[in-house]
């Protein structure tokens, strides 16, 4: 149990620095610290990850940056396809699993490298995207090419999420920023919504089938809630742009980690 807690708020503490995306970290740790596979891990991270991306959303929310019709409908269609994920989970080689995973931890590297060394952001033609905002009362015109693109990516992070816990805000947040107009503050703050439903909804999914153990669960969410409130003071104090180069390195090294221990076995 202490261990649990320990890892936790190892967790917490880096998603308090780095972001929601920090919980990334979860599975490896607890693979490798506790010996679990990655299949049995996946529903404790998310559980953490759903615990963190929840206040924030909450915090969005309160401040009017959560687009909160849309993302039930995109969490509702990435809802109905976590248990793909989690299906393909239970069935697929572990082996394979972990290469998976080492694989997404080399993306968010690359993409925190170069959220880390860009400068400026590029100008896009609203009109352009195909979801913009209605004038008047600042909703969605919901065409069938802006429905079809938002709800592609959470069906995408509602499978993620089922096969390697993770909460799909790399999925979320790079789709928001390409297909809609909204401002960043809106993008990480639906994403956030999005990713709490999806990820809470596959906590009870797994609790229902008895794939979440408990006794390592619940210590491991509390620990991540206090690490997570003592994260996010220093990160105000520290540079993002070094924050997102550490991270993507730590990403790499525990990816090669992952490679390592799956070939070794």
């Amino acid at each position: 149990m202490l261990s649990s807690l320990v890892l936790g708020a190892t967790v917490g503490l880096v998603m308090g620095l780095t972001g929601a995306g920090g919980g990334i970290l979860a599975v490896p740790l607890l693979v490798f610290a506790l010996n679990m596979t990655v299949s049995d891990a996946g529903p404790i991270a998310l559980l953490s990850v759903g615990i963190s991306a929840a206040v924030g959303a909450m915090i969005g929310f309160r401040a009017g940056a959560v687009r909160y019709r849309a993302a039930m409908v995109i969490a509702g269609t990435g809802i109905l396809a976590a248990p793909i994920g989690l299906w393909l989970a239970q069935r697929l080689d572990t082996n394979l699993l972990s290469i998976l995973f080492a694989v997404v931890l080399i993306w968010i590297a690359y993409k925190n490298l170069m959220d880390g060394r860009q400068k400026t952001q590029k100008a896009v033609n609203g009109d352009s995207l195909p979801c913009i905002r209605d004038e008047k009362s600042g909703r969605f015109v919901w065409t069938s090419k802006c429905a079809s693109r938002l709800l592609l990516a959470g069906s995408f992070a509602g499978i993620l999420s089922g096969l390697l816990g993770v909460g799909g805000g790399f999925v979320m947040v790079p789709a928001l920023q390409r297909y809609t107009d909204l401002a960043m503050k809106s993008v990480v703050a639906t994403s956030l919504a999005v990713i709490a439903f999806i990820s809470l909804t596959g906590v009870v999914v797994s609790i229902s089938a008895g794939h979440f153990d408990q006794g390592v669960g619940v210590p491991f969410a509390a620990g991540s809630a206090l690490g997570m409130l003592i994260g996010q003071p220093l990160s105000l104090r520290l540079p993002a742009k070094y924050l997102k180069i550490a991270f993507a390195i730590i990403c790499i090294l525990v990816a090669c980690l992952m490679v390592g221990k799956t070939i070794s076995s």
